[in-house]
């Protein structure tokens, strides 16, 4: 227990993950975080993205499977280490629920924001609406572009990628917090012409930070993910 939220791991693989929260179905009143971590790389696509999108072939060599998110945006690739992936079930009688689809973002962007500073890293910020494409890749790579509540750090580049799915009993939150990035390992399953994948990688990596980078910018060593977590829960209202 941490509060008045109920905090818990969960290790499995992506699409279990993504299928279903069991303590939020059995508990829809209680406001609820989870500490995910897969057992094996994925690759998630987004609600609206086609299986296409995949390069089915490349991701069984490199021995990343497939999986799909109910809610929007673009792919992500998760590993059992990075990113930091925290999960949130919020009631909708809770006092932090919010109708307004981008306002209901604002208060868990803060939290990611007040996690990264406890974790020393200073002037992150959230955007508090609208999304901005920040690369031509933005629409087939989550972290190619910012959407309201998500965090950038002090120099604009994106850190915390968040996404919501609603039913009638409340909202399911996802949130990934990078600690180390580089685009490749996702391009490179992803089916793209190879000068397509070049220029894509050097876009993201220029528009993406890890908490590592910003923490090495401070002369300060690198956060687990553990300890990235616990700074998370640290800064729940």
């Amino acid at each position: 227990m941490g509060g008045s939220w109920t905090i818990e791991q969960r290790v499995g693989s992506a699409s279990s993950l993504h299928a279903s929260w069991p303590g939020s179905e059995a508990q829809p009143d209680r406001a609820r975080v989870a500490l995910c971590r897969v057992e094996a790389p994925a690759v998630v696509l987004g609600s609206t993205q086609p299986d296409r999108v995949v390069d089915g072939d490349r991701a069984a060599a490199a021995g990343i499977a497939v999986a799909r998110r109910r809610s929007g945006g673009g792919a992500v690739l998760v590993t059992p280490d990075d990113p930091v992936w925290i999960d949130v079930w919020l009631p909708i009688d809770h006092p932090l629920w919010r109708s307004d689809v981008g306002r209901a973002f604002h208060w868990l962007g803060e939290a990611w924001v007040d996690a990264l500073t406890r974790s020393g890293i200073a002037g992150s910020a959230s955007r508090r609406q609208g999304y901005l494409s920040c690369t031509r890749w933005s629409s087939l790579v989550c972290f190619g572009g910012v959407g309201t509540g998500e965090v950038v750090a002090e120099d604009g580049r994106k850190v915390v990628g968040l996404a919501q799915r609603r039913d009638r009993a409340g909202a399911w939150f996802h949130g990934a917090c990078v600690l180390s990035w580089d685009a490749a390992p996702l391009l490179d399953v992803l089916a793209m012409a190879p000068d397509e994948r070049s220029v894509a990688r050097a876009e993201l990596d220029a528009a993406v930070a890890g908490t590592s980078e910003l923490l090495r910018l401070t002369g300060r060593p690198a956060l687990s993910g553990a300890a990235i977590a616990a700074a998370f829960v640290d800064s729940l209202p």
